[in-house]
């Protein structure tokens, strides 16, 4: 087998494994800028790796899962251009959603909702995929961490304002910030401002015991993410129409329901896992999330041996010296 660097590129994170010779090495590189060219981002991590784990040979082979993967960049010849003269003779590429499902399901059918920064939701039938969201903090990632934090935000405006109900999240905005009037100033200045944003979401999700502006964020982020899962989940074939026959919709059981896998930071709020879990009940009655098996990076790692029968080779890319 040829040495193989495993990269998960996330807006958090890029978190990186090496399996060479002895026990894996992992690294960990700050997030990836999507408001820039993917490929010289992920060049310069693939470079630092190879240059600080030495011996790694002339055959590597890189498998990547990114987030902020646009159709025109996802062809992985650019990066392979700019690492072959370093010892690497294959790059396979594929969006986060994937490998996060290849992480947490494997190569079997179901869905996996991932929540973080941005938010996304793969589906896998027999025989096609589907993504669902994961459009972005500007027209999409509903039930995010940023969605979650931009509420808590408006939330606190809306308090300022007298537009709205007085919130516990207002006091924490206000240290953040150097005025909550100049709070839209500072954000719009900050090109980090979508992970400060999303930073409020955790806030957003303690407070939500006692805050009941809080809570009803949370509830909404939960059924938001409920609904991105069975939509996924009917795109590929896996959940009964809800206008189908009634013998039909009897016939479904609980054992007959989809693996349907929540992961991410955002589920760490009992109240967003409780809307998900009731929304998506709605379209499988008994429905309770399945364990997730691995995170991204295994699932990055899982692309150097993705079965050409699956159906999600069709959403990896491969280019090779």
């Amino acid at each position: 087998m040829p040495t193989l660097i495993a990269i998960d590129s996330g807006q958090t994170a890029i978190k990186v494994r090496v399996r060479h010779a002895g026990t894996p090495i992992e690294r960990s590189y700050p997030g990836v800028r999507t408001n820039a060219l993917l490929a010289p981002q992920l060049v310069s991590v693939i470079a630092d790796v190879i240059a600080s784990v030495p011996g790694l040979g002339s055959d590597v082979l890189v498998t990547i899962g990114s987030t902020g993967l646009t159709e025109a960049e996802a062809d992985p010849s650019p990066i392979l251009a700019g690492v072959r003269g370093l010892g690497v003779s294959r790059v396979r590429l594929a969006h986060d959603s994937v490998t996060s499902y290849l992480g947490a399901l494997g190569y079997s059918t179901g869905v996996v909702v991932a929540a973080g920064t941005g938010s996304i939701i793969f589906g896998v039938g027999e025989s096609s995929v589907s993504r669902v969201d994961g459009w972005g903090n500007i027209i999409g990632d509903a039930g995010s961490g940023y969605w979650l934090g931009r509420a808590g935000l408006d939330a606190v405006m809306r308090s300022f304002d007298g537009r709205g109900p007085q919130t516990a999240l207002r006091p924490y905005a206000e240290q953040q910030f150097s005025s909550l009037p100049n709070a839209y100033i500072e954000l719009q200045t900050d090109p980090d401002h979508v992970r400060r944003v999303a930073s409020f979401s955790k806030l957003v999700g303690e407070l939500a015991e006692s805050d009941e502006v809080c809570r009803a964020i949370c509830l909404a982020a939960g059924r938001e993410l409920g609904l991105s899962a069975v939509t996924a989940a009917r795109n590929v074939g896996l959940s009964v129409r809800r206008d189908a026959p009634d013998a039909e919709i009897q016939s479904l059981t609980t054992s007959a329901h989809p693996k349907i896998c929540a992961i991410g930071s955002v589920f760490k709020s009992s109240h967003v896992l409780r809307a998900f879990v009731e929304r998506v009940g709605h379209d499988f009655p008994g429905f309770a999330p399945t364990p997730a098996s691995g995170d991204g990076l295994d699932g990055a790692e899982a692309l150097a041996e993705l079965p050409e029968s699956s159906p999600l080779a069709t959403a990896v890319a491969t280019v090779s010296v």
